[in-house]
């Protein structure tokens, strides 16, 4: 809250004593009472007069600039300048001719951007699809009704709609359009207010009318069967999911997914693209793909250019030899708008009110409307009918003896008693009088008034029954249904975006393409990684750890290959080589648990190349227990990073032996004992959770130090440690056999 400051105390200027020095007095005022005085009715107004559309189909911009082009006869007259009809609509619409202009680009033709575009135009309007395509200043450029519009303004001459004063009130305009059929649903809208927005795809025009004219007839229709999806103007292909469409149909909110339309001309070796989603832009797909080519994620594509012209939109992609259209347009549609979701938000003013609302609801509120306005319609016939009919009435009495008529209007002295005289000599009312003082001599014969009075009875019929459909609220429908068959013969289209249903898609596994070269794997006790090339390894220096952290293995092997990493936690991460940068020597490489991701306080244990997951894995325990694993046990078909359970957590575990076949073991005790036995001894286990069967016999207080190939312990005398059974004590070390060789803890 500001305070108030007093200017008791500052100095009156010299030059003019009744104005106070530079300092303004503050008023206080809550910030609550600010909003509601001044913010308040700023948001009300872009909600109610800007943003948003009502039910008609319009926005304020759009009404203001159609109705301007009907009142100037360009609905059935020939094309005048754009920069006419923004001159005039101005009238209408203060936002200045810039606004003006862009709306009816928007409404245009050329521009591509409707489905059924509302402005006939000749010359370059731009075109949706292009970010860069400008269009012409409307100085150049021409412009009429579309035939559509004939439907638009509907009777509403008849009273159908009410008008109010212009902003100035020199003139009217209506409030609403008169449209005949669901111009909401048919187009495409977009409005961002206060607090709120709103988003609406189009539908096709046969689609909307004909879901129209069944709710019409049943209330409980399944609009699903008769309004299929959106269609767009763009084209495309919209992946249809019967879930998410129901969705959208049922609250108004959701997402559709389209792709663009491509063909590959082999005689060329190259991609064209001629329909793109509503959502996006020619240049912002260039873009992303130069982006991706410069990341070097599309190396099959050579060049993409823009073929654009007078035919309509072709991007078209050059591949390099030995590339597969198909699985590269699958990527391209993942990585690229090449695929983009059309966001729907159906926010419709209904009664100055912002309302979300399904299809079935617009469907509703647009049928209750637009029955009013028919009513209103006939009652405007029926209005007029009648008072022709009072007319012809008054003129009936006449024909009973028409010279008498010609000398009360012969007799009368004064003009103004010659209504008042026919109406005491005939008895009739003063608006029949009027009319039969109107009438010309000429008319005033006998076969004239013969002919206007017959009219009698056909307009008695004709009140008869608009009263009756008046009346009738199953007729109104059927006005209205007739009216929507009309349109749809007349300007009925098919649909521009083709469905292609999410279950019919075959899914393209990803193949990223990566380089492949050897590299040395390093990795510390603390859980440091590094992947160093041979020509960086020979041209490096030491090997550089953390302060009391060292080296727990290191192997050679691909870029390309997969890696199991186990820890402490008995978990197990999948990892790929190629997901790590090349590092050097010097540096102390990426620390796995916080790039795999691992739970806190997790350690690396062991790390390996699970190839393609044949042969075993054996656990070592700490209890003197082994456990034989399947490798396949670890291969998953999804792409699960982690996987827990991957070994017994029963006792701490010691050592992993990867074997390919039988092969001869070496087991070490804390207490100075080897044990030497073949792998066959033990059997493998089904789950990888498993606890294994006891190897080692231990004494009390020492327990499994380590395991490893026999052909990486540098044991001479064999026969003295070997045994043939299991589980078994080992015998006591000597001295020859102690002394340990540099080994490859994963040469299997």
């Amino acid at each position: 809250m500001a305070k108030k400051k007093s200017t008791e105390n500052t100095p009156k200027r010299k030059d003019n004593p009744n104005v106070i020095g530079l300092r303004a007095e503050v008023l206080e005022q809550p910030i609550t009472e600010t909003l509601e005085t001044n913010y308040m009715p700023y948001a009300m107004s872009v909600i109610v007069s800007r943003a948003i559309p009502e039910i008609d189909g319009f926005k304020p911009s759009h009404r203001k600039l159609l109705y301007t082009m009907y009142k100037m006869g360009l609905l059935t007259g020939g094309r005048t300048k754009s920069a006419n009809i923004v001159g005039q609509t101005m009238r209408l619409n203060p936002h200045g001719d810039a606004a003006i202009y862009e709306t009816m680009v928007r409404l245009s033709k050329g521009y591509s951007a409707l489905l059924t575009p509302f402005v006939d135009s000749k010359g370059n309007f731009g075109k949706v699809f292009s970010r860069d395509m400008s269009y012409a200043a409307s100085r150049y450029t021409e412009a009429k009704l579309s035939d559509i519009c004939s439907e638009i303004f509907r009777d509403i001459d008849k009273d159908t709609v009410d008008f109010v004063d212009n902003y100035d009130s020199t003139t009217k305009e209506p409030t609403l359009l008169p449209t005949a059929f669901p111009n909401v649903l048919v187009s495409a809208n977009t409005g961002i207010a206060v607090g709120m927005a709103s988003n609406f795809c189009g539908f096709n025009l046969t689609e909307v009318c004909q879901t129209t004219i069944e709710y019409l007839n049943d209330p409980n229709h399944d609009i699903m069967t008769t309004l299929l999806a959106p269609d767009f103007p763009t084209g495309g292909e919209l992946i249809f999911n019967v879930n998410d469409i129901a969705s959208i149909y049922e609250t108004g909110r959701g997402s559709v997914k389209v792709r663009s339309k491509w063909r590959y001309l082999k005689s060329e070796n190259l991609i064209e693209i001629y329909e793109i989603p509503y959502s996006t832009t020619a240049e912002a797909i260039i873009d992303k793909v130069a982006e991706l080519q410069k990341a070097g994620k599309v190396k099959e594509i050579s060049d993409m250019r823009d073929e654009t012209d007078l035919s309509g939109l072709k991007l078209a992609i050059d591949l390099k030899r030995g590339a597969d259209p198909e699985k590269l347009m699958q990527r391209l549609f993942r990585m690229t708008p090449l695929m983009d979701s059309f966001s729907c938000n159906f926010n419709v003013l209904v009664a100055g009110m912002p309302r979300v609302m399904g299809i079935r609801d617009i469907l509703s509120e647009w049928c209750a409307w637009r029955m009013e306005c028919v009513k209103r319609r006939v009652y405007n016939d029926l209005t007029k009918k009648k008072d022709k009919l009072h007319l012809l009435l008054g003129l009936e009495q006449i024909l009973l003896d028409i010279d008498r008529a010609i000398e009360i209007i012969r007799n009368t002295e004064e003009e103004a008693e010659v209504v008042p005289n026919l109406m005491i000599g005939f008895g009739i009312d003063e608006i029949q009088a009027e009319y039969v003082a109107e009438i010309k001599l000429r008319n005033i014969n006998r076969e004239y008034i013969l002919k206007r009075t017959q009219e009698t009875s056909s307009l008695k019929d004709e009140i008869a029954d608009l009263e009756d459909l008046l009346n009738s609220k199953r007729r109104i429908k059927n006005v209205i249904i007739s009216e929507l068959k009309g349109i749809i013969k007349k300007y009925g289209q098919p649909r521009k975006t083709d469905i292609v249903y999410d279950d019919e898609i075959e899914e393209v596994e990803e193949e990223v393409q990566v380089e492949d070269y050897a590299v040395h794997l390093f990795l510390s006790k603390e859980g440091y990684f590094k992947k160093i090339t041979p020509l960086s390894l020979r041209m490096g220096g030491e090997q550089k750890f953390k302060e009391n952290d060292s080296l727990l293995m290191t192997f050679e092997t691909s870029n390309r290959n997969e890696l199991l990493v186990f820890t402490d936690k008995c978990q197990v991460y999948k990892t790929r080589v190629s997901d790590f940068d090349d590092t050097k020597a010097s540096a102390l490489g990426s620390y796995l648990p916080s790039v795999l991701g691992m739970d806190e306080g997790e350690t690396p244990l062991y790390m390996m190349l699970p190839g393609d997951y044949t042969g075993q894995l054996i656990f070592f325990f700490e209890n003197g227990k082994a456990a034989k694993v399947e490798l396949s046990a670890y291969a998953t078909k999804t792409n699960r990073k982690k996987l827990t359970g991957a070994y017994s957590d029963k006792s701490p575990l010691r050592s992993i032996v990867p074997i390919n076949g039988d092969i001869d073991l070496a087991v070490y005790s804390t207490d100075g004992r080897l044990l030497i036995f073949n792998s066959s001894l033990i059997a493998a286990k089904a789950t990888r959770n498993s606890q294994g069967v006891a190897v080692m016999a231990l004494k009390k207080k020492y327990t499994l130090d380590k395991a490893m190939l026999l052909k990486d312990a540098t044991v001479k005398n064999f026969s003295r440690y070997r045994v043939k059974t299991v589980p078994a004590a080992g015998a006591i070390l000597k001295p020859e056999d102690m002394e340990e060789k540099q080994m490859d803890l994963f040469d299997i």
